[in-house]
């Protein structure tokens, strides 16, 4: 006799697996704040008219947190990345940011980032 069994597809399976990068590994989630996915890449390189330029203002190591300061209306945004991007600015950068698809162009890198506010 056949029994059904509810199988989750490869998708929501390598999502909710633990990212290498919170053990100091490389990032093995294309979640918002991990590692950056080829889709992502080819839509924010698609819509360069949604960058927006900003400052980093507040880097905290420890956290994988930083803080920009949007320069067009003047808003600070607070966003996470697991994936390296306290290594790569400091207070005082300058970054683009792209919002709609959530990441940071810095240190000639995009990195997924994810909003925390």
């Amino acid at each position: 006799m056949y029994a059904s069994h509810d199988r989750l597809t490869p998708a929501p399976v390598r999502q909710d697996a633990p990212c290498m990068c919170a053990h100091g590994g490389a990032c093995s989630s294309f979640a918002p704040g991990h590692a950056v996915h080829l889709i992502q890449a080819r839509l924010v390189s698609a819509t360069p008219a949604q960058w927006e330029d900003a400052i980093v203002t507040t880097v905290e190591r420890s956290a994988g947190r930083i803080v920009l300061h949007r320069l067009e209306d003047g808003a600070d945004v607070e966003l996470w990345n697991g994936a390296g991007i306290v290594d790569a600015v400091v207070p005082g950068s300058p970054v683009a940011y792209h919002p709609r698809h959530h990441a940071v162009h810095a240190a000639g890198r995009v990195f997924n980032v994810a909003p925390l506010a």
